[in-house]
Formats: C-alpha cells, structure tokens, sequence
C-alpha cells in the first residue's frame, strides 16, 4: 500500500506528542508520553534525555495504534520541540548530563550581572534578543564558571527535537530557528563568532551542528529507531523547528503581519516579519522562510494558571469538569468584575519577580467569580505581550488562537472581546505536530510552498468581538496593569 500518511512529532517540555495526519491536514491518531522534570538542586529544571526519547517513541508507537496505521504507510516525519535550554552530547553521541530545560534559572547571577553591562544591548543588536536565564549561551556561561569538565565532555550542543531526531536517524543536524535563539547574528541567519566573543567564552562553534532548512530531508530511520518507534525503516525524516514557529505553521499563520497566539503553559504572542526589528520586549529569531522573523513576545502566564487551579482544588482532569467550569463563568459575563487575578505562578510580561495574587474579593463572590478572574487574567498577559508587538507591527487579518485555552469556546470568545480583535481557532489543538507534518510534507514535495503548506490548515471556529463585553474588559484590562505597576515595588522587595 502506498506511503500516504504524515507524522508530526511536537515534543514540550514535560508531554511529547506524536499525531499521524492524512494529506489534507486531518488528524487520525495522536500518542503521548509525558516526561518527568528533577530540581535536584533550587533552580534546577532538568530531565532525562534517555527518558525524552522512550516518551517519544511511545508516543510514535501509540498514534500509529491509534490511527490504525502501519508504520510503513508513513511517507516521512516532522519534528518540533522546545528552544532554550541544553542537550548535550559526548562524541559517541551519549548524554553529557540530563538536559537542562528553559525553565531552569540557576544561571540567574549570570543575567544579573550581564544586565549591569553593554554586554545587555549589545546582545539585543547582535542575536535579536537579550539573554534570560534559559538561554544556551547563559547556561554555557554557567557551565564554564560552575562545571568546566561538562564542556570538556561535549561534542555536540543540541536542541530537544534535535536529540530526538538524531535517535531516529543517527544525524546530527539543527535548523535557523533553533539556532537564532543564541549563536546566529539576527540579520544574516548564519552562525556568528562574536557571539562567542559577547558572552566570554571559548569558541564552540565547531560543537554546533550544521544548519539545515526546517523542511530539508535530514536522515532516514534507522533500525534501532524502528523497532522502538514503529516506523518502518528508511522513513524519510526532515530537520525540523522549533515548536512556535510549527504552532505558527500548523495554525496558518505564516503571512506577514499574522498574529498567532499559543496559550499553553506558556503565553506566546508572535508576529512574521520581513525585516529586523529589535525591542528587549519580544525575540527576534529566524523563521522557517529565510529572510523573515518570528518576533515573539512570551511569558509562562497562561493556560496552566487553570490546570494549578484544578489541581490545587481536587477538580478532576475530564471535559464534564471543565464544561461546568465555563458554564459557570458563562453566566457571569453580563456584568463587569471587580475580581482581579495576575497568572504569574510561573513567569510574568513583568519580569521574574513578579507574583501571582487574586484582588478584589469580597464575601459574596464564588467559584464562577475566580475562575471568570483567572480566564480574564491569562487573556490580560497576552494582552500585555500583544501591545508591545503592536508597537512596531501593523497585524493584518484575524489571529490565530491555539493552545489548551481553546477547548473552551466561553475562554476563547474571552480573547477576541479582551484583544478587541477577531480571533479564529483552527480545526486541530495539536498545531505544533500539524506544523511538524506539514514541513514533512513540503519535504516531499507534497505542497508547493511554505504559504501553500500553510493554506491547507482549517478553521473550526472564529470568534468577532461583542461591543460591549470588549469595552467591559478594556476597562478591566486598565485596572490589570495599573495593579501590576502598583505592585512591582513590592515584588521587586
């Protein structure tokens, strides 16, 4: 039978998963494997490679048995995962260390110290973004300082989906978009030694892979990778991206001037451009077109507020609790809310030290009033992110919404009266594995272009914004950040 399926693989940081789709977009089977973070010390968030690759083969294993699809049936496979953070490898392409994930903040002192310096701007003006504690060269300089004999050991400085790859074909490789997050000069999209130079330390550039297209075939599955994983053996599979830039892909969003937003664990807020524009308040990287950038303004602020909320209240993890929850939050929206909530439990548009916190409450308010509060909150930190884009970006059309907020319609109806803009929601939540695909498919051949690729996504919902409700929470939306500015004195203390 001929090999007429697609599958995407979007590996995050604590859940890998694998979708095998048709050629028209559709999803017929999804796996996952959930990956377990350590802090062996304060600040330390790693996870085990070795364990990363058995949660992706899994899930590979798991959507082909879902799909009712065998693995030879498979034309080729795309990869996207997480940016920042470290997975290094020794020369025999053996773990150096467990990876260190983007939210690790031991190198905090680094960032400290480096903001007091030129070293800050000239960062911005050379990489397209200032360093933060995640970054591979913060952690590099971390590792020089702290343990010198981990560079010592390595060969290769990869990236999470980079390491999958390389178990599935034996080939080490990146891509542009994983790379501009550290060791590329923003304007020529090529790997740069001064970034070696700006951060004092030792050229490593020979410890980089070579870049290749995201869409490029890039190796073929090895047996090993087989017979873990299900596939069949020479199964093409392409170089990959980094997974906002797939989001962006597999939501259709690929234009100029698109905006699309990822509300996850993290609130991502980005816009392609044609040409550099630099701001310390988003991240100018290489997009999956050479010569345009996915400027993206993120925070960790945003659908995983409700997930903590859940958890923390004992509300089980099935679709009948979260319907009860928007209906509840449904029947409150006629009236404006005095009930305030910053979802900075893991990170904040404000900086590290802000904090999450409730205000507003009274006596009389209920379940439906925090949880109304927390939505609200969450679209308020992208808010905050999209006006800092707004400043130097004209969006053309309606954004694009993904993310685990978008199972809910009364959530996602939320954004499009909070941004005051139409906001359209595509057919599938798994956008990251669909981008994935989709550059699997544009490997083949499959689609023309990148833009091609990026028209065959489908829309299940679009979402104009209601007058009135938008003006309420224009007015909520000023009370937000004037809580936030009123507080930062006291998070900073």
């Amino acid at each position: 039978m001929p090999a007429d399926f697609l599958l995407g693989l979007d590996a995050g940081q604590t859940v890998t998963k694998a979708c095998v789709f048709d050629r028209a977009g559709h999803a017929l089977g999804i796996g996952a494997g959930r990956v377990g973070l350590s802090s062996p010390r304060p600040h330390w968030v790693e996870r085990d490679m070795e364990e990363v690759w058995r949660a992706a083969a899994g899930a590979i294993r798991a959507a082909l048995a879902d799909a009712g699809v065998a693995g030879d049936r498979i034309a080729a496979v795309g990869l996207v995962g997480h940016n920042d953070g470290l997975y290094l490898l020794t020369e025999d392409g053996k773990p150096v260390r467990p990876a260190v994930t983007a939210m690790d903040t031991r190198a905090h002192d680094v960032v400290a110290a480096w903001r007091e310096t030129p070293r800050w701007d000239q960062a911005l003006a050379l990489t397209g973004q200032v360093p933060y504690t995640g970054s591979p060269s913060t952690l590099l300089a971390w590792f020089r300082r702290h343990e010198p004999e981990v560079l010592q050991r390595t060969r290769w400085i990869l990236f999470c989906k980079d390491w999958l790859r390389y178990r599935l074909t034996h080939r080490i490789a990146t891509d542009p978009t994983e790379a501009s997050c550290a060791f590329t000069d923003v304007r020529t999209q090529d790997y740069s030694d001064a970034v070696w130079e700006l951060y004092d330390l030792p050229p490593l550039s020979d410890r980089l892979p070579a870049l290749r297209r995201p869409d490029e075939l890039a190796g073929e599955v090895v047996p090993e990778a087989a017979e873990a994983t299900g596939l069949a053996v020479g199964t093409p599979v392409v170089t990959g991206a980094h997974d906002v830039d797939g989001a962006a892909l597999g939501s259709g969003a690929v234009a100029p001037g698109r905006l699309s937003l990822l509300a996850g664990t993290f609130s991502i807020n980005q816009v392609v451009g044609e040409d550099v524009r630099l701001d310390p308040g988003w991240q100018s990287r290489s997009f999956l077109r050479p010569g345009t950038w996915l400027n993206m303004s993120t925070s960790a602020s945003s659908a995983s507020n409700l997930e903590w909320w859940r958890e923390l209240f004992d509300l089980p993890p099935d679709p009948a609790s979260y319907a009860v929850l928007d209906a509840e939050v449904a029947r409150t929206l006629d009236e404006p809310s005095r009930v305030l909530y910053h979802p900075f439990l893991y990170g904040a548009p404000y900086g590290e030290a802000a904090e999450a916190g409730l205000l507003g409450l009274r006596g009389w308010h209920g379940r439906a009033d925090v949880v109304r509060a927390l939505y609200e909150g969450v679209v308020f930190s992208h808010h905050v992110h999209v006006d800092r884009l707004r400043t130097r970006f004209a969006f053309t059309g309606p954004a694009r919404l993904a993310g685990g907020a978008t199972r809910s319609t009364v959530w996602s109806q939320m954004f499009a009266d909070g941004l005051d803009m139409t906001v359209e929601v595509p057919a599938t939540e798994e956008t990251g594995a669909l981008g994935a695909a989709l550059l699997a498919g544009l490997g083949l051949g499959w689609y023309s272009s990148l833009d091609d690729a990026a028209a065959s996504v489908e829309i299940a919902r679009v979402h104009e914004p209601d007058p009135r409700r938008a003006r309420m929470l224009a007015e909520a939306y000023e009370r937000f950040v004037a809580a936030a500015d009123a507080l930062h004195p006291l998070w900073e203390g």
